[in-house]
């Protein structure tokens, strides 16, 4: 019989968190094997919709993303749940730059498509432009701030409803809701 793996201690994690924020050196050598699994999960949940054939391997996006966070000097990481979904946002962004850069390199003619899981947005082909997409997104958190966080903590962050529900402090029904008007949403402007 194997025993299960138990997973870090979150009180562990959140005064790691606490240390990084007050610049403690070491302090992110010691965060990052007790995130590291996670992050590496979201990590191949993003590389998972990206085209085959993508440059940036899972490894190299928690990397990035860490570094990024790492360096932030007014973070105010509050638990592991919400570091993990500042994380998530940070990888976008990092994929993001990567595709801006990779259509700046062929000079505008290249894309990125993203294979978009749970139906979020319905074309032809499951694929979209992930410059397009998060355009679309950002427009959407214009309108809709928390609508804006639910499509990044799930369909991003690979959240459940009820670990979104938790990051952004409402109620699992809220978040249900928020995600199937975003999804509606998305469809709609990226279908234009």
């Amino acid at each position: 019989m194997h025993a299960e793996r138990a997973g870090p201690d979150p009180g562990e994690v959140t005064q790691l968190l606490r240390d990084l924020q007050d610049g403690e050196p070491d302090a992110g050598d010691r965060l990052l094997p007790l995130v590291y699994e996670e992050l590496r999960r979201i990590a191949g949940g993003f590389m998972a919709r990206e085209r085959a054939g993508h440059t940036l391997q899972p490894t190299a996006l928690v990397n990035e993303a860490f570094i990024r966070l790492a360096g932030q000097k007014d973070s105010a990481w509050q638990s592991r749940s919400h570091f993990m979904s500042i994380a998530a946002a940070a990888m976008r962004r990092v994929l993001v730059d990567h595709a801006r850069a990779r259509a700046a390199e062929k000079r505008g003619g290249g894309k990125d498509p993203l294979t978009l899981r749970e139906g979020l947005i319905q074309s032809p082909t499951g694929d979209v432009d992930v410059l397009a997409l998060n355009e679309a997104l950002e427009r959407l958190t214009q309108l809709n701030a928390r609508q804006g966080r639910v499509v990044e903590l799930r369909f991003f962050g690979g959240l459940n409803v009820e670990e979104a529900a938790l990051v952004l402090g409402v109620s699992a029904a809220t978040v249900k809701r928020d995600w199937q008007h975003a999804r509606a949403w998305l469809r709609r402007e990226l279908a234009a």
